[in-house]
């Protein structure tokens, strides 16, 4: 378990500059934390570059992208794409001839799921076969990005990977319950993490979000010793969560979205960058808040840790700026309802009894309960509820706002070399924005 953290300064430092490489180590497709990172980069003149996942074609193979593909995606970033797939995970690949593990679990259902069980010694064949893909894929794209690394040139790596959820029918279905259901309809995390579909997500998990962050130090190691040989610098950042720190009863107090499956995985994300760190290697992984993103809307509640961030900016030195946030946030509402009266049903679900159990830091993550669900996913309805426009929320906006502050912090944060792991919590973000707009 890492010791908690924080980021309590805003960094100034910056070793990045025109002619500089900025290279996104995962494909950029909707708005996402790593925009503000690429908004830096490019304000200091940096080349961008980044890479490719791949596509699947008809039969399921891994193929590049057409050029139609790659100029679609080389204008989305603004910058060259390697074009070589670097999917990762290993719930596709398999040795020849040998099932995959999507094509083993093409059988579960949602009765059978928790008796289902799997061959690990084929699954562990499938891992082998899917990081040697990866890695020997991995060595092929650090070539041509190297070409593109002037002589005297710094580099900063941003390592975006995340996920891992194998393509079965039936996981839908098994993902609502979990992270939506209650009363009836809701089910344990912990009856996930105990079947074989569980343990084999872990293991995809961890070889999607944390592993390649790895691969990436390892891969990128020729391009290092050339750029630090002659004098430059490399940082290497990467997306983390392991809960964040916002306004409960006046003091920044940690708690977390319960349950979160992945954090197992961030976790070992965290020590891979603890390890590269000791080695003098520049990796840091920045611990992020809560936002709503394509990706995060199956948890639901994991928005409500985002109100306190208003009450953060007006504690953190916030002017006309932070009222007029406040003013919008207002207006996205029915009439009738104030913003304030969000704010007291938040500050009353974060003192229940309930949530407070959650607060365990040393117990993350922890596994989510009957009564968790209840009311937490009963808060999340009834302030859904009160807007004017379900697909105008509150939540969106503040996401905006936390994408923005954590841009700067990072890429100024990477520079300065403050630690392997650190958590931006809502006080930082919201001195970083009112530092921005006042």
């Amino acid at each position: 378990m890492t010791e908690l953290t924080p980021l309590r300064h805003i960094p100034t430092a910056n070793v990045f500059r025109k002619g500089d490489v900025f290279v996104l180590f995962g494909e950029l497709f909707g708005r996402g934390y790593v925009n503000g990172l690429i908004d830096e980069a490019r304000a200091a003149g940096m080349s961008i570059v980044g890479i490719t996942v791949g596509r699947r074609d008809e039969g399921g193979a891994l193929r590049a992208l057409t050029a139609e593909e790659l100029a679609e995606a080389e204008e989305k970033l603004g910058g060259r794409i390697i074009n070589v797939p670097l999917m990762a995970g290993f719930d596709m690949d398999a040795p020849e001839g040998e099932q995959n593990p999507t094509e083993m679990l093409s059988g579960i259902t949602l009765k059978s799921w928790q008796e289902d069980k799997l061959d690990w010694e084929k699954i562990e064949r499938c891992r082998e076969a899917g990081v040697r893909r990866f890695t020997s894929s991995a060595a092929t794209v650090m070539a041509e990005i190297d070409k593109l690394v002037p002589e005297g040139a710094n580099v900063f790596f941003a390592h975006t990977m995340a996920g891992g959820i194998p393509k079965i029918k039936a996981f839908l279905a098994i993902a609502n319950r979990i992270y939506k259901g209650r009363g009836e309809r809701f089910m344990s995390s912990r009856a996930l993490l105990d079947s074989d579909l569980g343990k084999l997500i872990l293991m995809n998990f961890d070889e999607v979000t944390a592993n390649t962050l790895k691969y990436l130090i390892d891969a990128s190691a020729p391009i290092r010793e050339r750029v630090t040989k002659a004098g430059g610098e490399v940082r290497y950042t990467a997306y983390g969560y392991h809960g964040t720190e916002i306004l409960i009863g006046g003091d920044y107090t940690w708690q977390t979205y319960t349950n979160y499956t992945q954090g197992y995985a961030k976790m070992r994300l965290e020590s891979i960058a603890q390890a590269a760190w000791k080695q003098g290697v520049w990796a840091t992984v920045f611990n992020c808040p809560e936002i709503r993103t394509n990706s995060s809307d199956i948890f639901v509640g994991v928005e409500l840790s985002l109100f306190p961030l208003l009450s953060a900016l007006k504690r953190e030195g916030g002017g006309a700026w932070a009222n007029e946030q406040w003013r919008i946030c207002e207006s996205l509402l029915n009439e009738g309802v104030s913003l304030q009266s969000i704010i007291d049903t938040i500050e009353r679900y974060n003192n229940d009894a309930t949530s407070a159990h959650f607060r365990n830091f040393e117990a993350w993550p922890m596994d989510n309960t009957p009564a968790l669900a209840d009311v937490m996913i009963g808060t999340s309805e009834e302030i859904t509820a009160l807007h004017k426009d379900k697909k105008a929320l509150i939540t969106d906006h503040l996401s905006s706002l936390v994408l923005e502050g954590a841009g700067p912090l990072m890429f100024h944060g990477a520079s300065e070399k403050i630690a392997p792991v650190l958590w931006l919590s809502h006080d930082i973000i919201a001195r970083q924005l009112n530092a921005l707009h006042n």
